[in-house]
């Protein structure tokens, strides 16, 4: 504290009098008589002053300083005039702060200094506004301060408007003057500091008007500098287009290396051979760029479009080299199993070869789940024609502008991601993959699908218009490949136009022997590891795809091989005597953690009772579903659990319809729906499900809790069930059996007409051990569900012989 009064001569007293106040110095700041300020206090003596206010009344002198840069000001860095204030409001900053909110009273002169518990005091005399009775000169000089603010106002467009109308209509001629000082935005610290030390009111009204002159004058010329700066751009735009004079005015501003470009671009437009349209608008851009500076924003635009134009192909094209053998090698060699999907590619490859007419190529859509290799495939059809590759990742895009492109209107207009991929390719034939075209979506930008309609279209596309170019682009020689995860969630008139090839997923064989044949060897070198020094035995492979993984494809499975590998180098490295791992069960577990997807089901329990297994088919794969029924006495009520869809809702509805309609003959009373509440439940609540083809599976379950009969156990079943008890056919058959035999069911019942599919899937999957019975309708369907028959036989009585009526003999009497 010496240091901070090191300039204050310090009075033997300490005690503050009653005309003593605490001191809060402030920087660039000069509060003025009933001006409301709010003030940050953060120095250390300044906030003990606020505190030692805040015990007293709240009154504080404050004052500024006249050079802001001291951090400590003592009594000749202070002013000495200042302002006695209130403090209003208070209130603490996280960091130690203050902020509050301070009212200027009357203007004071500091008499002396001191110091009082940690912070200064000054004592002090007010000044009272003096000249308030010469009142018609007061008059005289107001009506000038007021036609001076208004012709301020009405420059500056800052200025309040309740104040503008206060100074029409003044009643407080001392307190508006201090009021307009206030919000003269430009006045520095020093003038409002020379008013604020003149008390007499005439004095300090005249230095007004001079101030608000000064700012008048300066509102003026910076209005007529703009209004000269507009007339010479105006002047300059028009000497541009002055034809006579271009060379001197190119040289005089730089141009030169400008009108170089242009030329180069010109000469590289006529190389190119573009279409008459385009050429006319490339040509009318260069003439625009010719006229216009080179660092203004239209010639930004003009130059980007010329760009875009030179730099797409108009007329390049790669020679197609297609062989079927070399197409099936290359197939084979980098896809395992997807035999029906290779045919279907070498048919279209040996149909593009036999036909030279065929110039248009049918649009395919691969459709399978993720991680079956539809990415790759696409690539490898590339390949196998020879042609450029080029990837559009479609999932997320919900504006069409990113099809189309943005229209140069915009600021960082670009074209849309059809014509960037052309730009890449940098020929007119390439493969463009449209991967996930099932996860488009719409907004009010517009409908990205739609707009892919006229790329996909053979009849369309030949005369493609992206926004950002504005003329015809010709895309007809384009090989397009979508890929798609749901078929379902692609839009229908873009789905009319796709060649549908579907990738179902791979089975256990399958994904051991591309882990064995790819993924092992891929890892392996990128790790530099030796088939010597890490070893996978099958079995293990086995493992990790039934217990650590649950997928169709082989992603997940790829990076648990990648895991297992890299805490074999952790070990290497850490021991390093060891020169050979070989995974092992215990190594497995240790390495990967516990198991992660237990293939076991409730079929293994022993009371069957209104307990069913169905199968259900999800994006990575089959699996089982158990569905649960309880009967209780009630009134009548179907609950429904197990986050169900409206589908599968119905599909309860509908198999309750059945068991009523076969009440009779499964021993329910007629009435049973009216006294019995029957809860259906489907566990894993947290999971969606939805869809028809668990509907015999709901039906049976309900049977089997109606008549009180246990359900065979290691038997599951899929289809769907209509009101007469028909089974009618579903979908994913390969993944649901995949799944049954994955759960060790012995039996699996589905419709009847799934019965061609069963063929085909039985080329492809193993299904020793597991009976497939097929099935019409739902009699059939309880005949093998349950352990005993479930419809009870009428017994046949023997008809009784009938009762011999007595003869009746007639009596005669004699006489």
């Amino acid at each position: 504290m010496s240091e901070i009064l090191k300039d204050i001569t310090i009075t033997e007293s300490v005690d503050v009098e009653r005309t003593t106040l605490p001191l809060l110095p402030l920087k660039n700041v000069v509060i003025l008589p009933k001006s409301i300020v709010p003030i940050i206090v953060g120095r250390s003596l300044s906030i003990k002053a606020v505190e030692y206010a805040l015990k007293k009344d709240h009154t504080i002198f404050i004052t500024s300083q006249k050079d802001q840069e001291v951090e400590s000001p003592g009594q000749d860095d202070l002013f000495e005039y200042g302002t006695r204030a209130t403090i209003l409001k208070v209130s603490h900053m996280p960091n130690g702060a203050l902020k509050i909110l301070a009212e200027g009273i009357c203007r004071s002169k500091i008499d002396d200094f001191s110091e009082a518990d940690g912070f200064i005091s000054v004592s002090y005399t007010d000044l009272p506004t003096s000249s308030l009775d010469k009142e018609v000169e007061i008059q005289a000089i107001w009506r000038q301060l007021e036609e001076l603010y208004l012709t301020y106002s009405q420059l500056n467009d800052k200025a309040p408007a309740d104040l503008v109308e206060s100074v029409k209509t003044p009643i407080d001629i001392d307190y508006i003057a201090d009021t307009i000082a206030v919000h003269i935005t430009n006045l520095t610290l020093l003038d409002r500091q020379k008013l604020l030390e003149i008390a007499d009111l005439s004095e300090r009204m005249i230095a007004l008007c001079r101030m608000l002159q000064k700012e008048i004058e300066i509102l003026q010329t910076e209005q007529r500098i703009r209004g000269r700066i507009q007339t010479q751009v105006e002047k300059s735009q028009r000497e541009y287009y002055l034809t006579e004079q271009m060379k001197a005015i190119n040289k005089e501003l730089g141009r030169e290396d400008q009108a170089a470009e242009i030329d180069q671009m010109r000469s590289k437009t006529k190389k190119l051979k573009l279409p008459k349209d385009a050429q006319e608008k490339v040509e009318k851009e260069l003439k625009r760029l010719e006229q216009m500076p080179s660092l203004s924003s239209e010639a930004v635009v003009s130059r980007n479009y010329v760009d875009w134009i030179t730099s797409l192909p108009w007329s390049d094209v790669t020679k197609d080299t297609i062989s079927l053998t070399q197409a099936e090698r290359l197939l084979d060699k980098n896809h395992f199993g997807l035999q029906k999907a290779k045919e279907r590619i070498v048919e279209f490859l040996a149909a593009k070869k036999f036909s030279k007419k065929l110039d248009r190529s049918p649009i395919l859509c691969l459709v399978g789940p993720p991680g079956v290799g539809k990415t790759s495939l696409a690539h490898s059809i590339a390949q196998s024609v020879g042609r450029e590759f080029v990837r559009i990742s479609l999932g997320g895009v919900r504006d069409e502008a990113e099809i189309r492109g943005h229209r140069r209107t915009y600021i960082g207009a670009l074209p849309g991601k059809i014509i960037q991929a052309m730009k890449k390719a940098g020929v007119t034939n390439p493969v463009i993959l449209l991967d996930e075209i099932d996860k488009m979506s719409q907004d009010l930008h517009g409908d990205p699908s739609s707009a892919l309609l006229e790329v996909l279209d053979p009849e369309q596309n030949k005369s493609f218009v992206d926004h950002f170019l504005d003329t015809e682009y010709d895309l007809s020689k384009v090989m397009f490949i979508a890929t798609a995860n749901v078929m379902e969630n692609i839009p229908y008139p873009l789905y009319d136009r796709l060649e549908i090839i579907t990738l179902s997923g791979y089975t256990d064989e399958e994904k051991r022997e591309i882990a064995k044949q790819f993924l092992l060897p891929k890892n392996l070198n990128e790790l530099e590891l030796t088939k010597r020094q890490f070893q996978l035995p099958d079995t293990l492979i086995d493992m990790l795809i039934s217990e650590y993984t649950k997928e169709s494809g082989v992603r997940q499975l790829e990076r648990l091989v990648t895991k297992l590998m890299r805490k074999a180098i952790q070990k290497f490295l850490k021991e390093k005597d060891t020169k050979q791992i070989k995974v092992t069960p215990d190594s497995m577990k240790e390495w990967l953690g516990n198991i992660a997807f237990k293939k076991t089901s409730l079929s293994q329990n022993s009371d069957r009772i209104g307990l069913t297994t169905g199968l259900a088919w999800t994006e990575v794969g089959g699996d089982v579903l158990e569905i649960e029924t309880t009967v209780l006495s009630g009134k009548g009520s179907v609950t429904l659990t197990g986050q169900l869809g409206d589908v599968m809702q119905e599909s309860a509805q509908a198999g309750m319809s059945y068991i009523r309609s076969r009440a009779q003959k499964l021993g329910l009373k007629s009435s049973f729906h009216n006294t019995k509440d029957i809860h259906i439940h489907i566990p894993e609540g947290a999971t969606p499900k939805d869809g028809p083809s668990a509907g015999i599976t709901i039906v049976t379950a309900l049977v089997s809790a109606l008549t009180g009969m246990q359900t065979k156990s290691q038997l599951a079943m899929t289809g769907e069930v209509t009101l007469q008890g028909r089974v009618l056919a579903i979908g994913g058959l390969k993944e649901k059996l995949l799944a049954a035999k994955q759960h060790n069911m012995t039996t699996v019942l589905i419709p009847e007409e799934n019965k061609e599919d069963l063929q085909e899937i039985k080329q492809e999957v193993n299904l020793d051990g597991m009976e497939v019975v097929t099935v019409n309708n739902m009699d059939q369907v309880l005949e093998q569900a349950f352990t005993t028959p479930p419809f009870k036989k009428k017994a046949t009585r023997k008809a009784k012989p009938a009762a011999k009526k007595p003869v009746k003999k007639k009596i005669t009497r004699k006489k």
